[in-house]
């Protein structure tokens, strides 16, 4: 089995033939998705094969046109798919509709149904990490103008934070964002990324949550700095390499109870998952593969 297949392979149907799954997008060498979904298939005893597909922007209509006519089941998308493969849906989730991108395509009859698990993962993730319910925490969400971070944001506001703080560098994509969000009775602020704006909630806030790029590299800045980390706070940071960021290093060394984004990973493909066959996976059999 290749590592990575193109559409030129389901073109030739040069595929497993139980291939049925499999994430796309541009490049997808990286994805860790294959081990911990064949993992899960492998223990409720599906005979399904997981694979990675490279698929050129421009093409994911194409992609799924094929993907159907191979029988798949359904594919997660990653960068930089998420919005082609929205468009290319005959039915949308409402979360898909709150956010406008896609990454978990259901083929159904003769529907490609489009849904997000980005944010159901990310709400797992933070209840199973550190133990608590999001119901009227307050919460600060790093980087929420991007595509995780609104999808994040998006989730917290349904699952009714008490305060929902949105901070980007570029102030108004979260404004844009906190007027699109419906009325759920939590309190939504937009602000900046400043030190300043970020100082002047760092004590009004239970959980941070980093939704940046900020810490994939070890030279990077803090998303957040430091000195206004406290014992009290909960970080949560949605990068998983490294598995230790700076943010997350700051925030230990200030007492502050952490975890990294490995866990939203594994739980939107749990999600994921459940939308494809019915049946939920076994989180702890996908971490070990993932890990291992």
């Amino acid at each position: 089995m290749k590592h990575v297949y193109t559409i030129e392979d389901l073109r030739e149907g040069a595929l497993p033939a139980n291939a049925k799954l499999a994430v796309i997008g541009y490049p997808v060498s990286h994805s860790a998705s294959p081990q911990m979904h064949q993992a899960a298939l492998d223990a409720l005893g599906m005979d399904m094969t997981y694979v990675r597909v490279e698929v050129k922007p421009g093409s994911v209509g194409e992609c799924f046109s094929l993907m159907r006519g191979l029988g798949f089941v359904g594919c997660n998308v990653t960068i930089p798919h998420k919005l082609e493969a929205m468009e290319c849906c005959d039915e949308l989730s409402k979360s898909v509709e709150l956010l406008g991108v896609a990454n978990t395509i259901h083929f159904k009859g003769d529907l490609i149904l489009g849904d997000n698990s980005d944010g159901p993962g990310l709400v797992k993730a933070l209840e199973g990490d550190f133990g608590l319910s999001l119901r009227g925490l307050r919460v600060l969400v790093l980087g929420a103008g991007g595509g995780a971070g609104k999808a994040i944001a998006t989730q917290l506001n349904e699952e009714g934070c008490g305060k929902l703080y949105l901070s980007n560098r570029t102030v108004e994509k979260v404004e844009l964002l906190t007027q699109g969000l419906a009325d759920t009775g939590t309190e939504v602020h937009a602000l900046g990324n400043t030190d300043e704006e970020l100082k002047a909630v760092s004590d009004a806030v239970d959980v941070i949550i980093n939704a940046t790029s900020m810490g994939m590299k070890a030279e990077d800045l803090l998303p957040f700095p430091a000195e206004f980390l406290s014992g009290d706070h909960k970080v949560y940071d949605a990068i998983y390499k490294p598995a230790q960021t700076g943010l997350l290093k700051a925030a230990e060394e200030r007492g502050a109870a952490t975890a990294n984004g490995l866990s939203m990973l594994i739980h939107q493909g749990a999600v994921s998952f459940e939308i494809w066959t019915g049946e939920a996976p076994d989180v702890v059999l996908m971490r070990e593969a993932i890990s291992g």
